[in-house]
């Protein structure tokens, strides 16, 4: 297969998932008359629905997430001020997480402490990057190649598997905790209903794009120390 195919098809498979998650989110965010409230209300509507009065709603610079540690469900300032569907179906979602959260449920918790092992494992990774040359010429130590496959493990091979451990998690938020109370709740017309299984998907595979990166990065370095 020509080179240039196989970069066209890894280029559409890194970068495909992302513009499709944002082009389905600025479809659906026009602002609805008909909607009584913002994303950042309806959030806390259901928040207070479920008995989760002590999770609190916040802007974010950072995207959309809800942060176990704070207990935190927090939107961007579109969809926290916005009356569109795009912000009152991704408020489900992030309220998902919160529910997911009081439940107890599983891969939250993992992924919640990978990640915390992640930061580590990748600050430990960029240390041996720094030190490998230095080690290998001053001291009796593996070799450079070994060094780097630590390096690369620690810091690609972290990364990886906490995005495999997203996807599950974000998926569930979406169509096991969003959809079933935007469904119960009657907050959805006839005709949003297929509109919001799409910006559901679209928050769920927002993490797609990073975990085929990750994977990348990780091929291409087993891959180079194999030489």
């Amino acid at each position: 297969m020509p080179i240039l195919v196989i970069t066209l098809l890894l280029l559409l498979l890194l970068f495909g998932p992302h513009l499709w998650v944002r082009a389905v989110l600025r479809r659906h965010s026009e602002n609805r008359e008909d909607f009584p409230g913002t994303g950042g209300e309806f959030a806390r509507h259901l928040l207070n629905r479920l008995g989760l009065e002590r999770i609190r709603v916040e802007a974010s610079d950072t995207g959309d997430h809800y942060d176990p540690a704070s207990h935190t469900v927090r939107l961007s300032p579109d969809k926290l001020n916005g009356k569109s569907l795009t912000a009152v179906v991704v408020a489900a979602h992030e309220v998902g997480h919160a529910l997911q959260h009081r439940l107890g449920y599983p891969p939250l918790r993992w992924r919640t402490r990978l990640a915390t092992l992640a930061v580590a494992a990748q600050q430990l990774g960029n240390g041996l990057f720094v030190l490998a040359p230095l080690v290998t010429v001053f001291a009796r130590a593996p070799s450079p190649a070994l060094l780097l496959l630590v390096a690369g493990l620690a810091s690609f091979g972290s990364a990886t598997l906490v995005h495999l451990v997203t996807l599950p998690v974000e998926w569930d938020a979406s169509f096991r905790r969003a959809l079933p109370l935007l469904e119960a709740g009657g907050y959805l017309s006839d005709g949003d209903r297929k509109k919001a299984r799409q910006i559901l998907t679209a928050a769920a595979l927002t993490y797609v794009a990073g975990s085929l990166a990750s994977l990348l990065n990780l091929w291409r370095w087993l891959r180079w120390l194999k030489r």
